[in-house]
């Protein structure tokens, strides 16, 4: 053990953690490592032990990583962790530099063997450039004459070093960008040719020089890159250029990803490859690539262009012209046709028939809708022509309108796709299906449309239900594409087996899950158990109150019922008494009018069913009633007041109000089935502020008490 005086041992010291510390040439130490003692006395009490005279040149290293304990880092030490005692950050700089400069390959080999993993911690890569260690290592990169695996463990040692963001990547020369630009084109190692693409990566990204990479690196070559090689260097590299491209040369990049021969490789690289780095670079391109459509998104049809004007008659020409001839080519007999016009526009289903370009103003979806009209109207005119036929024929409500339900489903389409925003930093959520067609978003919208119109006939919607039908529509969609189909074709597999019958079945199974789980978390059982008594006394109140406005009952006689004969009972609105009397079929008897009156006080029970007197006789005449209930009263002979309710619900309100009345339990299933239901829309009503928050069926552990209450608090 160390010296008490040098490393004093706190006893039950939140400070203090117990750690062991490794030597070369000595003998593994247990010590309490106290956080509020500075590291140079820590390291000096250590040497102290160990008999090493120059402290300053070492420091303490974590055994499972290449990171140093610093001042910033230490409160990472914790009970039980495991530092070695090595040589300080600036001493292995010096040592490694000095072997470098020597030119020796044997020893630079061995150093650079080691310069990669140290270079990740930041202490030590500051250390190192400081001391130019970082020029040295691009001194060697762009020489010509070392050997591959110089060259590899150099560019290693430089990709970290740049890594840590203290160094600007407009320091580099021309000559080193055409160095690492050169790896790409050569017959080079695999290694040296993934860290040229992420040096050349992070320069399109940061530094001012991109250019030169833009100039020199061909999307052809790195295509022809990620065939050999499927990596997620490759594929940033293209993303980066991208970003930084103009429009047109987007344009130009997105062209080339949708040539048959270069998709090929993109689905290489997705069935054979798919971990995390390539997921996210794959839906960066994703993002990117579908991003090129948020110009045409937020971009409102212009009344003076003639291409969008043109686009609006020709869906009019395919749907109603089986020539593709427009019959009335002519300006002043267009004017002169100009309602006959409006009946087809209207048949389209535009809001605006009268001039349907107005129906394209909002944005999003812009123009961008207009494109995919014509673009389903054009390539599957059979679809087209059966959908909007379909719909104009109707001669009911029922019609799905083509123009307001296109426009509207771009709109849900880009705001599942996210289309306009940028790809986020750890975004892995890309669709196969997007990489396998030359226009993925125009194929995806012609698959949707139909399955939208299809959902609209099922639903019977009317234009009234237009938020409805979208709302099946949306989750619709969103469910097919989460498993990610391979294909469009796939998509619109899956898509048409998620019926209207079978979201609403989904929903109703998903709600009642997640009821019954809700409902067994002892937060909610705590809840219930709290608001149980009130749900139980506003069933009584209504159980009396429905006693208090009373019922008509039938009379009976012998067991047989009397025809057109009645009497009327109610509860007196003090729920002292009950009044009773003969009435006729129509009207309510007043409380004054029921000259029979019965006391509650006065009710030794109720019996129902078998049990009842006047039950007896209905069974002897073979007659089945189970709706019949008497009051016994107290007096001698035990006289009773005998009902047959005309209903199972005025059974089950009566006999529920009359034992609320002696003070016992409600027994009727009604009352049951009432419960549950003001039960679950009050649990409810109280977790409407946490609708979305998973419930767990736990509460939360308790963490345990800190070992001691000493708290201090900065100020």
């Amino acid at each position: 053990m160390l010296p008490k005086a040098k490393m004093p041992a706190l006893a039950r010291d939140s400070h203090v953690v117990k750690i062991a510390v490794e030597f070369e040439s000595g003998i593994p130490q247990l010590i309490e490592f106290d956080q509020r003692t500075p590291l140079s006395s820590i390291i000096e009490g250590l040497c102290s032990f160990w008999v090493i005279n120059d402290s300053e040149s070492y420091a303490l290293r974590f055994a499972d990583a290449n990171n140093y304990v610093t001042e910033k880092n230490r409160h990472d030490v914790k009970n039980g962790s495991v530092l070695k005692m090595v040589f300080s950050p600036s001493k292995t700089a010096g040592e490694i530099l000095a072997k470098l400069q020597g030119g020796k390959l044997d020893e630079m080999t061995r150093v650079l063997a080691d310069l990669p993993g140290l270079s990740a911690d930041i202490t030590f890569a500051l250390e190192f450039i400081k001391e130019h260690g970082l020029n040295l290592i691009i001194t060697i990169i762009e020489d010509t004459g070392y050997p591959v695996n110089i060259l590899k463990m150099a560019l290693s040692s430089f990709v970290k070093l740049m890594d840590h963001g203290t160094i600007s990547w407009d320091i580099l020369q021309p000559s080193f960008i055409s160095r690492n630009i050169s790896f790409l084109n050569g017959s080079f190692n695999a290694e040296i040719v993934q860290s040229a693409l992420s040096i050349l990566e992070n320069i399109v990204q940061n530094s001012s020089n991109f250019a030169l990479v833009e100039k020199d690196v061909t999307l052809e070559v790195l295509l022809k890159l990620l065939q050999d090689a499927p990596s997620h260097n490759t594929i940033a590299l293209i993303n980066a250029l991208f970003i930084k491209a103009d429009n047109a040369k987007r344009q130009n990049i997105a062209a080339t990803f949708s040539c048959k021969q270069y998709r090929s490789i993109i689905n290489s690289v997705i069935t054979t490859n798919t971990g995390a780095e390539i997921s996210h670079q794959l839906y960066v391109l994703q993002t990117l690539t579908l991003g090129l459509l948020e110009q045409r998104m937020k971009t409102p049809i212009d009344a003076q262009d003639p291409d969008g004007q043109e686009k609006i008659k020709e869906l009019r020409r395919i749907a109603f012209e089986a020539e593709g001839i427009d019959p009335i080519p002519d300006v002043t007999a267009r004017r002169a046709h100009g309602s006959s016009y409006s009946t087809y526009y209207k048949k389209l289903g535009f809001k605006c028939d009268i001039n349907p370009a107005q129906d394209f103003l909002e944005t999003p979806p812009g123009v961008l809708a207009l494109d995919c009209m014509v673009y389903f109207a054009r390539n599957y005119t059979q679809s087209y022509t059966k959908v909007v036929h379909e719909n104009s024929c109707r001669a009911d409500e029922h019609e799905c309108p083509f123009g307001r339900t296109s426009i509207e489903l771009v709109k849900v389409l880009c705001d599942i796709l996210r289309i306009g925003e940028s790809p986020s930093e750890h975004g892995q959520e890309f669709h196969p299906m997007f990489f396998t067609h030359d226009h993925p978003f125009e194929e995806f919208f012609c698959i949707c449309i139909v399955v939208l119109n299809k959902s609209w006939k099922d639903m019977r919607a009317t234009t009234e239900d237009f938020v409805k039908v979208f709302s099946v529509v949306r989750e619709q969609i969103t469910r097919s594409i989460t498993g990610r189909p391979a294909s469009l074709e796939d998509f619109r597999n899956k898509i048409n087996t998620f019926t209207y019958n079978t979201i609403t079945q989904l929903r109703q199974q998903e709600r009642t899950s997640r009821e019954e789980c809700e409902s067994t978390a002892s937060a909610i059982v705590s809840l219930k158990e709290k608001i149980t008594p009130e749900i139980m006394s506003l069933i009584k109140e209504q159980r009396l109150g429905y006693l208090v406005v009373g019922t008509r009952f039938s009379k009976y006689n012998g067991g047989k019922r009397e025809r057109d004969k009645y009497w009327y009972a109610r509860l007196s609105p003090n729920l002292k008494v009950i009044h009773y009397g003969d009435c006729d079929e129509k009207n309510v008897p007043t409380l004054e009018e029921l000259n029979s009156k019965l006391p509650v006080i006065d009710i030794r029970q109720m019996l129902v069913g078998k049990e009842c007197p006047h039950m007896k006789e209905m069974r002897a005449k073979k007659s089945t009633f189970p709706l019949g209930f008497s009051l016994v009263t107290e007096s001698s002979d035990q006289q009773t007041l005998d009902f047959v309710a005309p209903d199972e619900t005025t059974f089950n309100y009566w006999t529920d109000g009359i034992n609320a009345l002696l003070g016992a339990a409600m027994v009727s299933k009604q009352k049951d089935d009432d419960f549950e239901t003001l039960l679950s829309m009050e649990i409810k009503l109280r977790l409407l502020d946490t609708e979305g928050v998973d419930i767990s069926k736990d509460p939360p552990p308790i963490p345990p008490e800190p070992e001691n209450y000493d708290f201090c608090f900065d100020s």
